[in-house]
């Protein structure tokens, strides 16, 4: 008897270790110390000193049932990207710059092209942010696992100089909120979706001529990087008071996580289209639209609250960083929550 008999296979695990090297590699900032492949991951503070107070900042997450979508269109080179997305546009929310990431894969058996294909959409999300993947883990899980199955999940640290924390503290009536827009579902709600839609091989390689492509296409569409378009936003000289990443819980859990006691965010529902997977989800599934806003991201994936002489040098650094952004709303007086109308 050995560990390969008792279903865990050493030599796949080194052997996914060398195929992945190469997209690690490709996400490498000069902070990095070492090589890949050991124990821990370093990486020099040296650069943050020049903060009055650097502070770090970190987010951890995963993918979610998303997975699953992966696995039945056999596709796994994008879900990694929605880990990354996941993890680093929190700490964007927070002002910070990510610096390095970490992945965690467990799996029921470790087939080393498909975890290599995994780590290479970890390493494009990272690539995307500018973050370093230092270091991470595939774990195999035979007997607790399917071995066909994996699950996904990340961990990123990032600094910002404490003067520059977006806390929400200095939000006031007559602020424009700026919703940046989605990709799509990203990665929430997503038991919902395979409540509403079959998820088969047949039902996700349907064409619809609404979405413009398969309904596989359009749910497993990789969650957006914000990073660079509040960077942008930053510096173009633009003071960010408020940030929200609108995720599990849509609109109503996230958007009063950006705003302190006295103030209400009014966002309007006719300020933008709403995309035709909503509308989709929606029909299908008979979903009343409060539930819709309080479970997905509706078309605008980041919120962002900035003084209303500063909304269109706001708008122009987004869209100048890629991205598609819209005036959905304002802050005013009153009771900390949200409105949509």
């Amino acid at each position: 008897m050995d560990y390969k008999n008792a279903g865990v296979d050493i030599e796949a695990g080194y052997q996914s270790v060398e195929l992945m090297k190469k997209y690690v590699k490709e996400t490498m900032r000069p902070e990095v110390l070492g090589g890949i492949g050991g124990f821990s991951g370093a990486f020099s503070l040296e650069a943050v000193k020049k903060m009055e107070r650097p502070t770090l900042v970190s987010g951890t997450d995963g993918v979610g049932t998303k997975i699953k979508l992966a696995f039945l269109m056999d596709k796994h080179d994008t879900v990694g990207i929605d880990c990354v997305a996941m993890c680093v546009n929190d700490i964007a929310c927070a002002g910070g710059e990510p610096l390095f990431f970490l992945d965690y894969i467990a799996c029921g058996k470790n087939e080393p092209v498909k975890i290599a294909t995994i780590v290479k959409g970890v390493a494009e999300g990272c690539r995307q942010c500018g973050a370093a993947l230092i270091g991470g883990e595939t774990a195999e899980h035979p007997g607790l696992m399917p071995e066909d199955e994996y699950d996904l999940a990340g961990f990123a640290v990032g600094v910002v100089d404490e003067k520059d924390l977006i806390t929400g503290a200095d939000l006031r009536a007559g602020d424009v909120l700026i919703g940046i827009a989605s990709s799509g579902v990203h990665s929430n709600g997503f038991s919902l979706v395979r409540k509403v839609f079959e998820m088969t091989k047949e039902s996700l390689d349907t064409y619809y001529d609404e979405l413009g492509k398969t309904l596989g296409e359009a749910l497993i569409e990789p969650t957006i990087i914000y990073v660079n378009a509040l960077k942008s936003i930053r510096d173009n000289g633009v003071t960010i008071k408020a940030c929200s990443h609108i995720t599990g819980g849509g609109f109503y859990e996230n958007v009063p996580r950006m705003l302190h006691d006295g103030v209400h965010a009014v966002i309007r529902k006719d300020s933008y289209e709403v995309p035709a997977i909503f509308r989709l989800l929606q029909e299908k599934g008979g979903i009343e639209e409060h539930m819709m806003y309080n479970t997905y991201n509706m078309g605008v994936g980041m919120i962002v609250a900035v003084d209303d002489a500063d909304a269109d040098k706001a708008m122009e650094a987004v869209r100048a960083a890629g991205e598609t952004c819209y005036v959905i709303g304002e802050i005013r007086d009153g009771e900390k929550g949200v409105t949509i109308c």
